[in-house]
């Protein structure tokens, strides 16, 4: 047989041949601990749903309305379209290029493998894999930093003089995250990522009924929906506003996901994202909308935030407490998803693939190596509660070439389409957009730092 990469699945002639799908012939010797311990390929179209959904209907839409405070309606409304379309499409092009490559007898499990075959070894090693690893780690820091802060906003509405800091509900999550990320497998979430499919759509409910009580209200403030600052502020405002829908959208690790289908896997992607897709239309339009219609420009980065005004809640007190409950269980998932690119790193460098999965051997370091990376984790969030400034950055470089400009790439390298065929220039104009769009908001995000950099304090209280 011949020698493949431990990245891919090898399939000898005489497979080829058979009537057997290449990709259903699975050869756990040929992959490295990594590909055997955390991607396993044993689910079905419905948990790669779960899975898809936790990693983009995550608590970031919450900063929906937000966004829309510096584009107003009409544009507010056809950026998140553009999004969900653009993002969709770009999603099902790169299950594609991965269902192609596994026909062939090269199931890639991972992105970085993906850029190997299709870019060069070069790209997968010093720009796909840093990128996405900045993005997943980002994210999980960015998790535990923000279910500190849903911890902390309960504790202060129980006792508003509570002397409590930041750090240490930061520690509190934190704890539970170390919990969660000892769950060996990707594929040992999918009970997991029900659930947290059950909670996201419990949260997003809560916070557009919430919007819809206080606007209706005489509680709530005038709505007032004109674009605040002068012209530099609104053109960066505009190109920060972009941003943060198109990293709402954003996932990073769609060939992980996929690599989790038991084969064959052709069709399972696209089914699993109709149903992300639909909750996402539920979720992402009626916080969007309803929050931005009961706040106007005065919408906060978290749309919660809203319901309190001088610390005193605009709604029941119970449904503040309940709806952070539901937002910081659903981040605890959000951040696990998020870890396993990290966890098949470590279970690469540590594990031993001709050992059993659970053998002392392979538990002692997965626990040691995943603990301490969940640890680190929380020392930054703690440290740097001005984190999320900083992963707008990342999110910049990361999430649109990932998600935006990477996919098409990579399909028109795969299927090489006509120049005369629209699909071709389609994909040509998604890649140029999205990367000159990925550079402004990174410019804006750098400009964001320096304004607020006269406020960062390390281990703030904020």
């Amino acid at each position: 047989m011949e020698t493949m990469r431990p990245s891919s699945i090898a399939v000898d002639e005489g497979e080829q041949k058979s009537k057997v799908p290449q990709e259903a012939h699975h050869h756990e010797k040929d992959q490295d601990a990594g590909a055997l311990f955390v991607l396993k390929s044993k689910g079905s179209w419905v948990h790669c749903g779960y899975h898809l959904t936790t990693s983009i209907v995550a608590p970031a839409l919450l900063s929906l309305p937000y966004a829309f405070t510096f584009l107003g309606w009409g544009p507010g409304i056809l950026c998140l379209v553009i999004g969900a379309l653009v993002s969709f499409y770009s999603y099902n092009l790169l299950s594609l290029v991965l269902e192609h490559h596994a026909h062939l007898g090269h199931r890639h499990l991972r992105f970085r493998d993906m850029a190997n075959d299709i870019l060069g070894p070069k790209w997968g090693r010093y720009y796909v894999g840093p990128i996405q690893f900045m993005v997943c780690y980002g994210a999980v820091v960015a998790c535990t930093l923000l279910g500190g802060q849903c911890m902390k906003a309960i504790y202060l509405l129980s006792d508003p003089n509570g002397s409590l800091k930041l750090y240490e509900f930061v520690i509190i999550f934190g704890c539970l995250m170390l919990v969660l990320a000892q769950i060996p497998s990707f594929h040992s979430l999918r009970h997991v990522n029900l659930i947290s499919l059950v909670l996201c759509l419990a949260y997003s409910s809560c916070a557009t009924a919430g919007s819809i009580y206080i606007g209706t209200s005489s509680k709530g403030p005038e709505k007032d929906y004109s674009l605040k600052g002068d012209t530099e502020n609104r053109v960066f405002g505009l190109f920060n506003a972009i941003a943060i829908i198109a990293t709402t959208f954003g996932n990073g690790i769609i060939p992980e996901i996929q690599a989790t289908i038991a084969a064959p896997v052709k069709g399972k992607m696209f089914k699993g994202l109709s149903v992300c897709y639909a909750v996402v239309t539920v979720t992402f339009f009626s916080v969007a909308i309803s929050g931005y219609w009961a706040f106007g420009n005065q919408a906060e980065g978290l749309i919660l935030s809203n319901f309190l005004n001088d610390g005193k809640p605009l709604v029941p007190q119970g449904f503040i407490f309940v709806t952070n409950i539901f937002t910081i269980l659903q981040l605890s998932a959000v951040g696990v998803v998020y870890l396993q690119p990290t966890n098949e790193v470590l279970e690469r460098t540590f594990a031993d693939p001709n050992s059993k999965e659970f053998s002392l051997r392979n538990v002692i370091p997965r626990l040691i190596s995943r603990s301490l990376s969940v640890i680190i984790a929380i020392v930054i969030a703690a440290m740097l509660p001005f984190f999320g400034d900083i992963n707008s950055v990342i999110g910049a470089f990361g999430f649109m070439p990932l998600d935006f400009v990477l996919p098409v790439i990579f399909f028109n390298l795969t299927f090489k389409p006509s120049k005369r065929s629209p699909i071709f220039w389609l994909n040509v104009t998604i890649a140029v957009v999205f990367s000159t769009l990925a550079v402004i908001a990174a410019i804006a995000a750098v400009r964001q730092i320096g304004l607020d950099a006269k406020t960062y304090r390390l281990f703030a209280n904020v």
